[in-house]
This record gives structure tokens, sequence and C-alpha cells, in this order.
């Protein structure tokens, strides 16, 4: 038997076992039956938790697999190397099992739901069927087969690093549907719980996938483990950060009490994920100190058993994380209230200016991707600094404010009034979809990375800095980025959303929301990117052009919010009846002024963005004139060989700057 093998074999044997050790002291190993109720029987018992076992495995395998093909190792102007190839291959068997193991899931939950033997269910489609189109964890393990079927059929002809990245994108996509419809959506504050645990499974995967497969690539005695092991030591580390804070987030979000931890079955298998967590905090600690230098050296054998024994641990706690899922959280000591169980926030006092300010809520979603926008942008503009180069303060300044205004319109009191209130929530769209974006675009936030990101070390590799070169050459990039394509989104998105139910779909479920703001940042963006955006894009507008955009779509958001002003009809009305609110208008009112808001908003951005139209026009015709003049000095006689020694000697200075970067 091979390393590999034996290796493979000793981490199925781990996952098993801390599934089981977990289930025994969770309780839900040997629950109490009650006499006369149904019981789906022990294989039921034993045979769901494995099947979810598997899958989840198969899953964080398949993750693993496509990380290491797409960013771990070189490839070579965009193409697959030999082992990286090997790698998206060995996904498509893994992606394979992944959806055979959410079928078997599917069938073993439906057997626990129903009370039923696995062989009647397996006998009567017609029940297989309800389950799986009709209830949420069915349609969730639904959606794992067919992507999984996706993922192993796609993987069989990729042989470019921009595939394997897609079908990794894709993977960590099919992980979040059965997590979202498990403890999460019944937590108390369920959108924090579900926004913590979708960024929980998501590093996690990536962590444990990527240092399993390492191992995997250390075993086999594969090459270029060095410049593997030191590109997912980076990585590993930032996976680490998200996986210890959505966990302290997810506590939170579920406990109730400190106590717990230790007086619930629950609690002292959180204990037991965190005594893990540290431990493998502190092999990672290890690798960095001890095991990556002496690797570097050409010495493996001490990196390839750490590797092996950390993989074990990891997969160890997947066993107890997916018994976690099968011990009922401690019950909730808060009243009954659904409002509280829509919002996660009991229904706040009447509108003022003062609740505005004070009554601030965490969106776990947009405060770390506020987080993500500020400091990243910093980071560029510290690293022009230490370079020597300089960056317009007028740009920093208009995206911090952006940055800043988003963190208001999703945190403060007017993201909870939004939710209650539809002309308040119509002021939370209009600044996300117009103020914001443009603030951001003239931020030229491309531009910086471009300019602050090295190239890779390798030539014909693909870092940070390809890839966001290669982005921005897509096909998609370039048809998203078109002027007719970016304004017909613009405009039609907001009628499709309010005059269809996609609006009262969205305010039901937390992620339905996290979709409907996002959406609003994006499609304004993209719109602002091609009117007034300074970073580089497919389509360049003549300045004339980008008025006539402005002036021809601005009219549709007013006719927008005349037409909500005179609609005789409640939209959502089931949701905001279901609020219970006691204070206030009549919703039909407050949605007619949100009507008003729509159509007078307008002005602001459109006076923003002809100033900045005015100012990039005035601009680019200076520095025309400024080069016209230069060249009429040349042709009348100017020192045209002192300005080309000059030129020369500031590329000579600007060289030996980045040299010492470096």
């Amino acid at each position: 038997m091979t390393r590999a093998a034996r290796l493979a074999l000793a981490a199925a044997g781990a996952a098993i076992a801390g599934l089981v050790i977990a289930m025994i002291a969770g309780g839900a190993a040997f629950p109490r039956i009650i006499p006369g109720l149904p019981d789906a029987g022990a294989v039921t018992r034993w045979g769901l938790p494995l099947s979810q076992l598997t899958m989840d495995v198969a899953g964080v395998l398949t993750v693993g697999l496509l990380l290491m093909a797409a960013t771990l190792l070189p490839g070579d102007k965009g193409v697959l190397g030999k082992a990286a190839t090997g790698y998206v291959r060995a996904a498509s068997w893994t992606g394979l099992a992944w959806s055979a193991a959410a079928f078997a899931t599917l069938v073993f939950g439906m057997a626990e739901t129903a009370a039923m033997p696995v062989g009647e269910v397996l006998l009567n489609g017609a029940y297989l069927n309800s389950y799986a189109t009709q209830t949420s964890q069915g349609v969730a393990l639904t959606l794992v087969v067919l992507f999984g079927l996706a993922i192993a059929l796609f993987a069989r002809g990729s042989i470019t690093a921009g595939a394997a990245l897609g079908l990794l994108v894709f993977a960590l996509a099919t992980l979040l549907p059965p997590t979202l419809t498990g403890h999460a959506s019944s937590s108390p504050n369920h959108g924090l719980a579900t926004t913590a645990l979708s960024l929980h499974v998501v590093s996690l995967s990536l962590w444990v996938g990527g240092l399993v497969v390492l191992a995997l690539h250390a075993v086999r005695g594969a090459p270029q483990l060095d410049l593997a092991a030191a590109r997912f030591s980076r990585f590993a580390l930032w996976c680490y950060v998200a996986v210890g804070a959505s966990g302290v987030f997810s506590v939170l979000a579920r406990l109730t009490a400190l106590s717990d931890l230790w007086t619930s079955a629950y609690g002292v298998l959180i204990v037991a994920k965190v005594i893990a967590f540290v431990l493998l905090g502190y092999a990672g600690w290890w690798h960095r100190e001890r095991t990556l230098g002496a690797l570097a050296k050409g010495g493996s054998g001490a990196f390839t058993r750490l590797a092996g024994g950390e993989a074990l641990l990891m997969l160890a706690t997947v066993g107890l994380a997916v018994a976690l899922s099968r011990t009922p959280p401690p019950p909730s000591s808060l009243p009954a209230d659904r409002a509280f169980e829509l919002l996660g926030y009991p229904v706040p006092p009447p509108i003022s200016l003062a609740n505005i300010f004070s009554l601030w809520w965490l969106d776990l979603f947009f405060a770390l991707v506020a987080a993500l926008l500020g400091g990243l942008y910093a980071a560029g503009v510290i690293r022009l600094r230490r370079r020597g180069d300089s960056w317009s303060w007028g740009r920093t300044a208009s995206w911090f404010a952006g940055v800043v205004i988003l963190v208001f319109a999703t945190q403060s009191g007017l993201a909870r009034y939004a939710k209650v209130m539809f002309d308040v929530h119509m002021i939370e769209h209009m600044t996300l979809a117009m103020i914001v974006p443009i603030l951001l675009v003239l931020g030229g936030p491309v531009t910086l990375a471009l300019r602050a990101l090295k190239p890779a070390a390798r030539r014909g590799d693909r870092g940070p800095r390809e890839w966001l070169t290669t982005i921005l050459h897509s096909r998609f990039v370039r048809i998203a980025g078109h002027p007719a394509i970016a304004t017909a989104i613009f405009i039609a998105s907001t009628y499709a959303l309010y005059f269809t139910p996609l609006f009262a779909s969205a305010m039901q479920e937390h992620l339905g929301h996290i979709w409907m703001t996002l959406h609003f940042l994006i499609s304004g963006s993209l719109f602002f990117w091609v009117i007034i955006g300074v970073d580089p894009g497919p389509h360049r507008l003549p300045y004339v052009g980008k008025l006539l955009v402005l002036f021809v779509t601005m009219p549709f958001h007013a006719f927008f919010g005349v037409a909500l002003m005179m609609t005789g009809t409640v939209i959502a009305a089931d949701w905001y009846d279901q609020l219970g609110r006691t204070w206030g208008g009549p919703l039909l009112e407050e949605q007619q002024n949100g009507g008003a808001i729509a159509w007078g908003f307008g002005e602001i951005p459109t006076l923003m963005v002809l100033l900045a139209i005015a100012v990039q026009w005035y601009q680019d015709e200076d520095r025309t004139a400024r080069r016209a003049d230069r060249k009429a000095d040349r042709g009348s006689g100017g020192d045209v060989e002192l300005d080309s020694y000059n030129a020369y000697l500031a590329r000579l200075n600007r060289a030996d700057k980045a040299d010492q970067a470096e």
C-alpha cells in the first residue's frame, strides 16, 4: 500500500472517529425513544450523519483539489501544468462522490423526517420527490446533487487556470445550501448566524481542503512542494483568522448565555472545536517558523509528517462538526415575537433622527465588505507611499467617503428602519445604488491595485495582479461593461425588483436581502464606472456620449418614482403585515412617499456626475493642450535631446526605487 493510500485511510478513520465520539458525547448516538412514536431506526440514525460526513469531506476535497490546481501550483500563461491538471481530474471524481453522498443524505433525511425505513423511502418515489422539492433541506441537498454532477462533468475538460478558478468558486457556492437550512436559519439572530456560518464554511473548506491536498502532494513526493507550501502558508493565515472570527459570531448568534458552553452538549462540542482550532493554529505557526525553511532547503520529511498529522486533526474536526449539526442547540429563552423572527431584532420605536443615529445594528456581511474595501485600499496606498510613488488624496478621500456612507447605510438605524418602512428602504436603496458607487468609482481602486500589486515571481505564472488583468480583459467584463448593457441593468433591475414578487421574496429571507442590497451596489458601480470611472475599461465613451447616457438614464428613475406614487396596491404587503408595527402612517402612503423620494433623489447623483464629468473633461483638455505645446516647442527648436535624456534618467530612478522596494 502506498503512503498516499495509507494517509487516505487514516484520514477517513480520523473523520469517522471524530463523528462517532462527538455523537456519543452529544447524545445524538443514543437518543431517547418514546414508546408509541414512530422511529426511523438505527440505520437512519447512523446512516444520515455518515452520509453527511461523506458529503462534507468530498466537498472539502473538491475545494482543496481545485485550490491547488488554480492558485498553489504555478501555470504557464494560464495553462495548467501536468500536476495541476491531474488535480482537476481528481476533482471530477470527488465531485461525483459529493453528488452521490448528497443523494444518500437526501434519502436518509427523508427517512428521518417521515420516520420511515430507508427501503420504503426508496420504493416510494412520491415521498422522496416531495421532500426534495418542497422542503428547504431537501431543496438544498437537491442543489448539491446537481451542482456536484456539474463540477464532475466540467472538470473533465478543464485545462486552464481560469476554468479551475471558476470551478473553485462554483464548488464554494455548492457548500452553502445545506449549511444555511440547519441551525443557522432557526437561531435567535438568524441574520448574524447565517452570515457567520457562510463565512465559516467557506474559509474552513479552503483551509482544510488546501492542507489535506497539500499533505497528499507532499506524501506523493510531487514537484514544486516548497512553492505550493509557501503560497498556502500565507493563504492559510487569512483562512485561520476568518474561521476564528466567524466561529465567534456563530457562537454569539446561537448561545444565549455563556454557561451554555459547559451546561449543554452543544456547548461542550463547541469547546472541543475550539481546542482543535487552537492546536491547528499552533501547528500552522510551527510550519511557518520551522518546516517551511527546511522545505526550501530540500528537507521535506518534517513538513510531510506535520502536514499529515494536521490533516488528520482537521478531518476529525470535520466529523465533530457533523455531529454538532446533529445536536440541538440550547433552547432560546427569548419571548415569541414574529417580528423578531423575521428581522433578528424587535420592531424599533417610532422613527426619529436621533433613533437613526443611535440604533446601530451589526450586519456582519456588509461590515466585512466595508472592512475589506477600506483595508485593501489603505494597504495599496501605503505600499505605493513606501515605494515612493504618489497617489491622489482626492481619490483616497472619495473612496473612504463611499465606505463611510456604506457603513452608515447598512449598520445604523437607517438599516433597521429600512426593513420596516418602505420610504426609508427607498432612501437606503438610492444611497447604495447611486451615492456610494459614484464615490467608489472615483477612487480608482483597479488602477491602485494594478500599481500596488507586484507581478508574479515566475514568468508566465498568475499572481493577484495577473488575475486582475485577466478579469479586466475577460469576455464577461467586455459584455457587462458595455454602456448599453450596464445602463439596461441599472434601469431594468429596479423595475423588475419592485413590480414583480422579487422584492417580497428578498425581504422574507436574510440571504435574499443581502443579494438585493449587494445588487444595488454592483449595478450602480457598473453603471457609473462606464460614465465617470477613472479605472481602465473595455469601452471608453467620449465625454459627450457620457452626458448623453446620463441624461437618457436619469428620467427612467424619475418615471419609476412616478409609477410608485401612482400604484394603488401595497408592494410586499404580507411582509409588512407580519411585522405588526403599531406606529407610522398607512403602508400605501409610505409607499407613495418612497416613490416621491425616488423621483426627487436622482438630482443629487446627477449633479455629482455632471461635476465629475466637467472636471475630467477639463483635465483631459488641459493635458492635451500641454502635450500640444510641448510638441510645438520641440518643433520650433526645443532641446529634444535634453528632454529625452531627462526622461531616461527619470525612468532609471523609478526602476531603482522599484528594485529597492522588492
